[in-house]
């Protein structure tokens, strides 16, 4: 249930919400009339193609006993392993339910591929019993980059088709593909990839995770009714949620940090890319910081907002002290780890209506595709024979000396997702936020490319970014080839971080490339970092 609205919250929360009343927003909505966010024509059009997930979020019968035989079928085969190969809305929900909801002692092992870093794509296709190995190729699209990638070396790697099946839209290159493999999902045309957590998308691994489909859809089910055409906005989860969001972001405070019981951390990062990407655009946007360890209530700037998600009554580390210290916590409580997929639709539908308080289509993503189309520039002039730049020598000190109140440093790790790179990204974090009190995000790339990448180029100027890539990768090939291309990962993976950087310059951002090398180098960049931010050695910006 949504916990009651703090009274220290600004007033521009409650006019938020008498905003959404006074518009008739939820029941808009519920009524998909794309006028809500838009008066233009052909935006209403592309926005009313993209409201399917509204009907995701209703018990689906007929796809719930789809999933289920496609998972009963694998296990009956002997594929008690899968590996999800996809990116951004095709790869995140599964993650959640992976780390929220896998149960069941026939349940399958499950791996999230979306990193083209070549120890990733070995470690995930390579690592496991290819003989007991599902792979799932998921892209709404059917052409993703990197997803084709995955999908050429799986079929090189298990020749036939017997290990693959696809989850796409009717009608794409990768649904041809399929129809020589052990089966294909095709998902309704009409939702966007980051409102896809119940549909086939996320559906499917959940199945074959052994969690309770039908479950998940009916506590989905009961929020869209709480989230419904009727009633006022201030006993709407959504509107609440929504209100919260867009309200503290019109008066400065558009760092949306959640804190979570540990149980539910998963769930940020899918939270990450449903609001950076949904509203992160025009020069505005709002800021999810996820991941970031909680912190002494004055290590937090002025420019946060906070939402606490708890677990049947058990709240998350760190938020009782902040409400404490009288900062505004907005709870949301799951009762049950089933309630999960009740959390997807609150977000989804609250991102939706925070969209139209802040007057941004929230279904679209206009900056993806320039970091895309520079990759693919890149990778075309290597084909051609070019070589790539080698890495430069950033400058930590200079751009930390760039950071300024109401600024987020962004730090973007090319490197692959081990255990000891994430842990040298929370130590910067918070090095960074202890000392400069200013919010910071963490992601490797490319995976963070379909998720705040959107936020980078097209929200406000308040991010400054610290590329970080693999220097090991100039050495020569890598040995991961990808079949059919005349490159292979590491070389993709060099290009998409050349791709970024070259696209964030041209959107004028503060952003530095700094080589290391490998995770090894990482780890030592925690110690320029700290070094950089030491009291009296940062000179702070004009």
């Amino acid at each position: 249930m949504v916990g009651e609205q703090p009274s220290r919250a600004p007033a521009s929360v409650d006019d938020a919400l008498a905003e959404l009343e006074g518009r008739d927003a939820p029941a808009r909505l519920h009524a998909r009339d794309p006028s809500l966010w838009s008066d233009d024509p052909t935006t209403q059009a592309a926005i009313a193609d993209r409201l399917g997930w509204l009907d995701a979020a209703v018990p689906q019968d007929e796809r719930t006993e789809r999933v289920r035989a496609v998972a009963a079928d694998a296990l009956a085969a002997g594929l008690d392993h899968a590996v999800l190969a996809g990116m951004g809305g095709s790869s995140l929900a599964p993650e959640v339910f992976a780390g929220v909801l896998a149960a069941g002692a026939r349940a399958t092992a499950l791996t999230v591929l979306d990193s083209t870093h070549p120890r990733a794509v070995l470690d995930a296709l390579e690592g496991p019993d290819p003989r007991r190995t599902l792979v799932i190729i998921s892209s709404k699209s059917g052409t993703t980059e990197e997803t084709a990638a995955f999908e050429s070396r799986a079929r090189r790697l298990l020749p036939g088709g017997d290990h693959l099946v696809a989850v796409t839209d009717p009608g794409t290159e990768l649904d041809q593909r399929a129809r020589s493999y052990r089966d294909c999902l095709c998902n309704p045309p009409d939702i966007g990839g980051r409102y896809s957590a119940l549909s086939y998308f996320g559906m499917l691994p959940a199945a074959l995770l052994g969690v309770d489909v039908a479950a998940v859809h009916a506590r989905a089910a009961g929020m869209l009714g709480r989230c419904g055409p009727d009633g006022p906005a201030a006993d709407n989860p959504a509107g609440v949620l929504a209100a919260w969001i867009a309200g503290h972001a019109r008066v400065g405070q558009d760092k949306l940090t959640l804190l979570t019981h540990p149980a539910l951390a998963p769930l940020g990062d899918w939270v990450e890319q449903l609001v950076a990407e949904s509203l992160g655009k025009d020069g505005t946007g709002v800021v999810p910081v996820v991941g970031e360890p909680a912190g002494p209530p004055d290590a937090y700037g002025d420019d946060r907002a906070f939402v606490e998600l708890r677990l049947a009554g058990q709240g998350a580390p760190g938020a009782a002290a902040l409400a404490d210290a009288g900062r505004a916590v907005l709870v949301l409580d799951m009762p049950q780890r089933l309630d999960l997929g009740a959390e997807f639709v609150r977000w989804e539908a609250a991102t939706a209506l925070a969209g139209a308080l802040l007057g941004v289509n929230p279904f679209d993503e206009p900056n993806v595709a320039e970091s895309k189309a520079n990759t693919r520039a890149i990778l075309d002039e290597v084909t051609a024979g070019g070589a790539l730049a080698v890495p430069e020598e950033g400058d930590v000190q200079g751009l930390v000396n760039q950071v300024g109140a109401g600024d987020y440093l962004s730090l973007q790790a090319y490197l692959p997702p081990l255990d000891e790179a994430h842990e040298a990204l929370r130590r910067m974090r918070v090095l960074v936020r202890d000392r400069l009190r200013v919010a910071t995000t963490a992601g490797f790339g490319p995976r963070f490319l379909h998720s705040t990448g959107q936020l980078h180029k097209g929200g406000p100027d308040s991010v400054v970014a610290l590329q970080v890539v693999d220097t090991t990768l100039w050495d020569g090939g890598d040995g991961v080839g990808i079949p059919d291309r005349g490159y292979d990962f590491a070389t993709l993976l060099r290009a998409q971080a050349a791709g970024d950087l070259r696209s964030l310059r041209e959107h004028g951002r503060r952003v530095s490339q700094v080589g290391v090398d490998g995770v090894a180098g990482l780890v030592g960049l925690v110690n320029v970092v700290d070094e950089a931010t030491t009291p009296g050695r940062r000179r702070t910006r004009e």
